[in-house]
C-alpha cells in the first residue's frame, strides 16, 4: 500500500536525485571494445546478451515498409494512433524551431553581429525494446530532428529473430535469452520498425544496449558515427551515453519515470489514482507522488489505488513502485505542496485542481518540472503519447537546470561577426581589444587587432 506521510516528515535524502550505479566498468569495457574491433565486438555482445545476432545490422528500408503495412493492415487503431502523434510532435517540434530566429544586427557602426541556427548533419537515436517495446520512443526522438532538419538519422534498436529464421532457430533451440540465432537476417520489433517508417527513418539497425551507443558514437564498419545521441534506455545504455559525452552530444542522462501530482479536493480519486499506477507500471523504481491539503481525499486516493492494481496486467510491478517507492504527501496548504515540488523538481507535474485563483497561483509558483499538466482533464499519459510533447524527460531532480528533448537538441546555435573597413566600431573594437590583449599578456592577440588600424 502507498506510504501516506505529513510534509513535515519528508526526509531530507527524498529530494536528492536517485542514481543507480555498479555498471560503469562493464560499460567502459564495452565501449573500447567496440572502438578497437567495430562490428566484431558488435556481434560478440549481441551473442552474449540479445535472443538474435544477425549476419548484418542494417534492416532494409523494405523491412521497415513492410512493417508498417502489415500493422495498418492488422492493427488499424495503432496504426492511426503513431500517425496521428507523430503528426502533432512534428507541428509542435516546427513551432519550436521557428522560436529560434537568425538575425544580424549592427550593435556598433559598422560592427555586424549574428545568429544561426543550424542543423546537426548525423543524430543516432537508441529505442529500447524490453519487456515493453516503446513505439511511442521512436515517435519522440526522431520527430524532432526530422523537424530540424537533420540530414541523416540512425536507429538503433535490440534485434529479433527474423521471421524467415523462426524455423531454423526453433529447431536448433536458439532465439531466445541466453541462446541467441546468430548469423541470420536484420531484424527488431514489428511496432519499432513500422514507427520508424512512420517517422520517415531510412537507416535502421538491429543493434542494442551500451555497444549500440558505443557505435554510434564512434563509428563501426557498418553503423555511421553521428553528432548526438538521444534516447532512453536502461542503466547500460544511460552509462554509456554519460561516458561517450563530448565525443557527442546527448539529450540526458535518464533515470526511472517519476510523476508529481498536487490535487485539491475537486479531483477524482479514481483518476489520480490512474495517473499514479500509470508511472508505477514503467518500473519497480518508479516513483508515483501525489500531494494534497486534505487527509481524507488523500486515503481515497489510497483506496482506489488498491481497487485499480488488481485490475492491471502489469500489477506486480506496478505493486513493487507502489510499496516502495510510492508516496502521498499530506499538507498544510496547495502552497507549501508547490513549494516541495519545486524542491523535488519531478519529470511529470499535474494540477489535479479545478479552474480559478488557486490553481492560477499555484501554476505561477512552480518552476522545475519536466512537462507540467494543467487541470483535472490534461492527463500525463496524453503527453506520452499523443499530445506533441515531448515524452523524453529529466529524471532525479535534472529539471532544475533543463527541460526534456525537443528540436533543439539537434540544433547548433552559432554566431557570426562582420566588420566593415574603417568604421566607427572596427576602430573601437579593435582598440579595446588590443588594451585587453595587453592586459592578459597576450601580445600576438593585441597585434591581431592593432594591425588593421
Amino acid at each position: 500500500m502507498i506510504q501516506i506521510v505529513k510534509s513535515s516528515e519528508l526526509e531530507k535524502d527524498w529530494f536528492s536525485g536517485r542514481t543507480f550505479t555498479g555498471t560503469n566498468e562493464v560499460v567502459q569495457s564495452v565501449i573500447e571494445d567496440v572502438i578497437q574491433n567495430g562490428d566484431k565486438a558488435l556481434h560478440l555482445y549481441g551473442e552474449k546478451f540479445d535472443v538474435s545476432s544477425p549476419k548484418d545490422f542494417l534492416i532494409p528500408e523494405s523491412e521497415l515498409k513492410a512493417a508498417a503495412e502489415n500493422l495498418k493492415k492488422h492493427s488499424p487503431d495503432v496504426y492511426d494512433a503513431i500517425c496521428y502523434s507523430h503528426e502533432l510532435a512534428y507541428k509542435f517540434a516546427l513551432k519550436q524551431k521557428d522560436s529560434f530566429d537568425d538575425f544580424e544586427v549592427e550593435l556598433t557602426p559598422g560592427m555586424f553581429t549574428g545568429q544561426k541556427t543550424i542543423p546537426v548533419e548525423k543524430a543516432g537515436v537508441y529505442v529500447p525494446a524490453g519487456r515493453f517495446p516503446l513505439v511511442s520512443t521512436v515517435v519522440m526522438t526522431v520527430t524532432p530532428a526530422v523537424a530540424a532538419g537533420v540530414k541523416e538519422i540512425v536507429l538503433c534498436t535490440p534485434p529479433r529473430v527474423h521471421p524467415e529464421d523462426k524455423a531454423a532457430a526453433e529447431k536448433a533451440g536458439t532465439g531466445i535469452p541466453g541462446k541467441p540465432f546468430t548469423g541470420g537476417k536484420p531484424y527488431a520489433d514489428e511496432g519499432i520498425m513500422a514507427a520508424a517508417y512512420i517517422c520517415g527513418v531510412k537507416k535502421c539497425y538491429a543493434c542494442g544496449g551500451s555497444q549500440a551507443v558505443a557505435a554510434m558514437a564512434y563509428g563501426t564498419e557498418s553503423i555511421p558515427a553521428v553528432d548526438v545521441i538521444v534516447g532512453p534506455g536502461n542503466k547500460f545504455v544511460a552509462a554509456a551515453k554519460k561516458m561517450v559525452f563530448g565525443k557527442v552530444g546527448i539529450d540526458m542522462v535518464a533515470g526511472p519515470t517519476e510523476v508529481f501530482i498536487i490535487a485539491d479536493s475537486s479531483a477524482d480519486p479514481a483518476w489520480v489514482a490512474a495517473d499514479l499506477l500509470a508511472q508505477a507500471e514503467h518500473d519497480v523504481v518508479a516513483q508515483p507522488v501525489m500531494a494534497t491539503d486534505d487527509e481524507l481525499f488523500a486515503r481515497k486516493v489510497s483506496d482506489e489505488i488498491e481497487k485499480q492494481l488488481v485490475l492491471l496486467s502489469t500489477a506486480q510491478t506496478a505493486r513493487a513502485s507502489i510499496d516502495s517507492c510510492g508516496k502521498i504527501i499530506v499538507c498544510n496548504s496547495l502552497k507549501e505542496a508547490a513549494e516541495i515540488a519545486n524542491k523535488k523538481a519531478p519529470e511529470h507535474l499535474e494540477l489535479a485542481m479545478k479552474e480559478g485563483s488557486e490553481r492560477d497561483d499555484i501554476q505561477n509558483i512552480v518552476c522545475n518540472y519536466g512537462s507540467l499538466f494543467i487541470g483535472h482533464y490534461a492527463a500525463e499519459v496524453f503527453g506520452d503519447y499523443a499530445a506533441g510533447l515531448n515524452h523524453t524527460l529529466p529524471t532525479s531532480g535534472a529539471a532544475r537546470y533543463t527541460g526534456g528533448l525537443s528540436v533543439r537538441m539537434f540544433l547548433k546555435t552559432v554566431t557570426t561577426l562582420r566588420a566593415q573597413n574603417g568604421s566607427e566600431g572596427m576602430k573601437k573594437s579593435a582598440a579595446a581589444a588590443g588594451f585587453l590583449g595587453d592586459a592578459e599578456g597576450l601580445a600576438a592577440h593585441a597585434n591581431a587587432a592593432r594591425i588593421r588600424l
